[in-house]
């Protein structure tokens, strides 16, 4: 599921009372850690409403399309999808749009059985599908995922099986975490300002 180049993994258990907030403090992090300069952030939220399992990324971007007023923008909705068929095509639009666009892939993973429920973030690409067979591109400097199941056989089943309950859920907490951790950034980094020094790194074992 993720990128090769993917230097580490923050695992945040989405039941956990202060996942949101931990998720906005990881994200901000990565945000500032992703080596390169970006004058605006894009979320680009992959998925698709006909699956329960892969509807988290559409579902998050329905709930951030309503504060694109807080300056960041939101490719892939309930209303307008970004999936497995218009990846390519939509990925190349947005690098047209955003050329200077820091971009933060969202979407469902599977995982294992010890991490179904968490939300992972990291800096770098994932690949979107790899756990279910499908070649498409790598996108994200940085991403967040949703462990929605186990993997193992039968991927899209899973999928199709996956609790909506779950999936809303996870949305919610994502969904809260980026608005708080988007708000709190500073204008300067936003403005491309690198990896400030001294910057607090969250590890992994903080966050299980």
């Amino acid at each position: 599921m993720f990128g090769k180049r993917t230097p580490e993994i923050f695992y945040i258990n989405e039941r956990s009372q202060t996942a949101s907030e931990e998720l906005a403090q990881v994200l901000k992090y990565c945000i500032l850690q992703a080596g390169r300069e970006f004058c605006e952030v894009v979320f680009l939220c992959i998925g698709s409403d006909r699956i329960t399992g892969d509807s988290l990324g559409p579902l998050i971007g329905h709930r951030l399309s309503a504060y694109r007023a807080l300056g960041f923008y939101v490719y892939g909705t309930l209303d307008d999808p970004v999936h497995a068929l218009n990846l390519t095509d939509r990925l190349r639009m947005i690098r047209h749009r955003h050329p200077n666009g820091l971009i933060v892939a969202i979407d469902a993973s599977l995982g294992s059985r010890r991490h179904q429920g968490y939300i992972t973030v990291g800096c770098g690409p994932i690949r979107p599908g790899a756990g279910a067979g499908k070649n498409l591109p790598e996108v994200g400097d940085v991403f967040i995922t949703g462990i929605v199941n186990v993997s193992g056989s039968f991927e899209q089943l899973l999928l199709q099986t996956t609790r909506l309950s779950m999936v809303f859920h996870m949305a919610e907490a994502i969904t809260q975490g980026i608005l708080i951790g988007f708000q709190t950034l500073e204008a300067a980094a936003l403005a491309a300002v690198p990896a400030v020094a001294g910057a607090a790194a969250v590890s992994e074992q903080e966050l299980l």
